[in-house]
């Protein structure tokens, strides 16, 4: 039996040899990259991408079974900036280490001593093989960079918190700071309650044109207005936002603390008028709005009646959109939620509901991967929160769970309370129930 090796030491005068030994060695290249060196080449730098390939399939092993045993720990690592720098840095190695592992098969295979028919689909395939592996890691390399980023801009540092009666309650405001406008002003009002356990939710909507708004305990609007936002004339809650931001004394340390004095005077006054306590904000600036609809590719919504779009100062609509399911670009979900052309601010409020949900129920990953870089860079735009990223493997984890179960809605709006003198025992008790539902049986 002869000790030499047919693949380390070849017929090199037989082409036909030589082409069935340059496709063993770039399909095991593709399999286990570094084997292709054990054989026949550098057996050092063959056993060093042997065993960081092994040691790259026990990762993701592990990390699936993690997932499936606890995907709270895989969350806490994908919102981690420095877990997320490690993984890139590992990745961007990776990529570095096949590029050099595939260029070395090449030159190992020696592909021009192989029959001429042979030579370019062999070369082809490990050009293939290496754009699927080194542009799968270089892309996932580049998407952890940009998450890092996205996360470090967006949201904020702070501490864990603990659900308040089982619910995390998270203010979700929509500003509009339009060139008509003086300032921003909340146009859209809701709380999102969410159960910690079972990520069941609960939306609550406040009208803009909410009057004598009441304040949460210990709120520093206590003073100027002891008997709730009653300035004597039109006292709307969107007003103050405007208000607080004219007076940043009452509210020291908002900025600090990743808020805004309007934010916060507007958490006390809906905190005070729903009777739930708010844990954090959003706010998505609807100016900027149709840059995150743009970057998804559009969402489609299920509009029930014909709606005229346009300011309600102008003669006549800009135009209509008819009723049916519409695919929406950004622009155009923008006017849907915030026209009030030949409607109430009840109308809008309702349509506004309609965008949020359809951008939830329609963030799949398919989308979101595609076009991650575009998403991320508008929502630093669009988005600001004090949600701090300690609590982000939490929330993700209840927005898997809130996405599949139905969301109740409550709207504090004209038919259902009094927004003019509202009865606050009326208001918690409605709230309440929904939050809390009783107890069938």
């Amino acid at each position: 039996m002869s000790t030499v090796s047919p693949v380390r030491h070849p017929d090199l005068r037989s082409p036909g040899t030589m082409a069935k030994r340059a496709w063993w060695l770039v399909g095991l290249n593709i399999l286990i990259p570094g084997s292709a060196q054990l054989l026949a080449g550098n057996r050092r730098l063959g056993r060093f991408g042997v065993s960081t390939t092994f040691l790259l399939w026990v990762l993701v092993i592990l990390a699936a079974i993690l997932y499936l045993a606890s995907p709270v720990v895989v969350y806490a690592v994908a919102t981690n900036i420095i877990a997320l720098t490690i993984v890139q840095i590992l990745l961007v190695a990776y990529v570095v280490l096949w590029i050099v592992l595939t260029l070395d098969t090449l030159r190992l295979a020696r592909i021009v001593r192989a029959t001429p028919k042979a030579r370019p689909f062999i070369a082809g395939l490990a050009i293939v093989a290496l754009a699927a592996t080194a542009g799968t890691a270089g892309y996932a390399a580049m998407l952890s960079g940009v998450t890092r980023t996205t996360l470090d801009e967006l949201f904020s540092d702070g501490n864990y918190q603990e659900p308040i009666d089982g619910q995390y309650n998270i203010l979700l405001l929509g500003g509009d700071a339009g060139p008509d406008r003086a300032g921003l002003r909340p146009d859209s009002i809701s709380v999102v309650s969410i159960d910690a356990e079972t990520g069941a939710a609960t939306t609550i909507g406040v009208p803009r044109n909410f009057e004598r708004a009441r304040f949460s305990d210990g709120s520093p609007l206590w003073g100027p207005f002891p008997n709730g936002y009653d300035c004597g004339d039109e006292c709307l809650i969107s007003y103050l936002y405007t208000y607080a931001t004219e007076h940043p004394e009452l509210y020291p340390d908002a900025q600090a603390n990743g808020s805004t004095p309007g934010i916060e005077a507007t958490r006390d006054a809906v905190s005070g008028v729903t009777g739930l306590t708010l844990h954090y904000y959003v706010l998505i600036d609807m100016q900027g709005f149709a840059q995150l609809v743009d970057a998804l590719g559009g969402v489609t919504i299920d509009v029930p009646e014909r709606t005229a779009i346009g300011p309600i100062t102008a003669p006549e609509p800009y135009y209509y959109i008819e009723p049916g399911s519409r695919k929406m670009d950004g622009e155009t979900a923008l006017w849907y939620g915030r026209s009030r052309f030949d409607s109430s601010d009840f109308d809008r409020m309702e349509r506004q509901r309609q965008v949020q949900e359809a951008i939830l129920t329609q963030f799949e990953p398919a989308n979101v991967l595609g076009k991650f870089q575009d998403i991320a860079s508008a929502g630093t735009q669009v988005v600001s929160t004090d949600v701090p990223t300690v609590m982000l493997p939490r929330f993700v984890d209840l927005v898997g769970k809130t996405r599949a179960l139905p969301v109740t809605k409550v709207e504090l709006v004209p038919g259902v309370v009094d927004t003019v003198y509202p009865d606050y025992a009326v208001i918690h008790a409605l709230v309440s129930d929904a939050v809390h539902p009783p107890e069938a049986g």
